[in-house]
C-alpha cells in the first residue's frame, strides 16, 4: 500500500475535530447539521451500527437565535418520575439557567434513537463563549460553514465603506426634534416606556 493510501486510510477511520460557530443560527435547523458529523453520515465507513462518528465543537452558544417568538412560546417539558413533579420551563428562562442546554437539547433530539445516542453525544463539546480551553483547541482541523451569514453591525463596517454606500435619505439635522409630524417634545416630559395591555389569546372582547 503507498503511503497517500495508507494516509486516506488513517483519515477515513480516525476521528476529526470540527468547529461550529452558533452565532445568530437556529439552533434546531443547525443540529441536523451537527448530527452529521457526529453520526460519521459524511463517512463512506458509516453503518447505522458503526460508532465512526466525530467529535464537534460548538462556541458561541450563548448567542443562538430562535426563529420568531420562541423565546417566549416554545416549552421544555420535565418530570422527575413522581406525582405532581412535571414542569414546563420556557425557553428563555432555560437559556437564562444554563446557555448551552438548548444547543444541546436540540441535537439530542436529532440524533436518531439506539444505543449509539449517549456516546455520540458524549462527542459535543459546546462552550458559551469562542473561548475554548487550549487541548481541545489544538485539536480542531476543520470548520462546518454556518447556515446563515452574521451580517456586520454599523460600528463594524470601516469608515470608508460606509461612505461609498448610497444615502437613501437626507434628513436634517432637526428632524425629530422640530418635524410636524411628531410635534415638538416637551422638555419636562421625561420619557416613559410603552405598555402595552395584556391580551390572552382567543379572548378578544370583539
Amino acid at each position: 500500500m503507498s503511503s497517500f493510501k495508507r494516509g486516506q486510510q488513517w483519515a477515513t477511520f480516525a476521528r476529526i475535530w470540527h468547529l461550529y460557530d452558533m452565532k445568530w443560527q437556529n439552533p434546531y435547523e443547525s443540529a441536523y447539521v451537527i448530527k452529521k458529523y457526529l453520526s460519521g453520515l459524511w463517512k463512506p465507513i458509516y453503518h447505522p451500527l458503526n460508532n465512526c462518528g466525530d467529535h464537534v465543537v460548538v462556541i458561541n452558544s450563548r448567542e443562538v437565535a430562535l426563529p420568531g417568538d420562541d423565546w417566549y412560546r416554545r416549552a421544555y417539558f420535565h418530570h422527575r418520575t413522581y406525582a405532581g413533579s412535571k414542569t414546563w420551563t420556557l425557553a428563555w428562562e432555560l437559556h437564562q439557567a444554563d446557555d448551552t442546554l438548548i444547543v444541546k437539547k436540540a441535537v439530542y433530539t436529532a440524533l436518531d434513537k439506539g444505543l449509539l445516542r449517549r456516546p455520540q453525544m458524549e462527542r459535543l463539546h459546546i462552550f458559551p463563549d469562542d473561548k475554548i480551553p487550549p487541548e481541545i483547541a489544538a485539536n480542531i482541523t476543520n470548520q462546518i460553514r454556518q447556515l446563515r451569514p452574521v451580517p456586520k453591525k454599523l460600528e463594524e463596517i470601516p469608515e470608508e465603506v460606509a461612505k461609498q454606500c448610497p444615502q437613501l435619505f437626507d434628513f436634517p439635522k432637526d428632524f425629530v426634534e422640530g418635524s410636524n409630524l411628531w410635534g415638538k417634545p416637551d422638555p419636562e416630559m421625561k420619557a416613559q416606556p410603552i405598555r402595552y395591555p395584556y391580551k390572552p389569546r382567543g379572548k378578544e372582547p370583539w
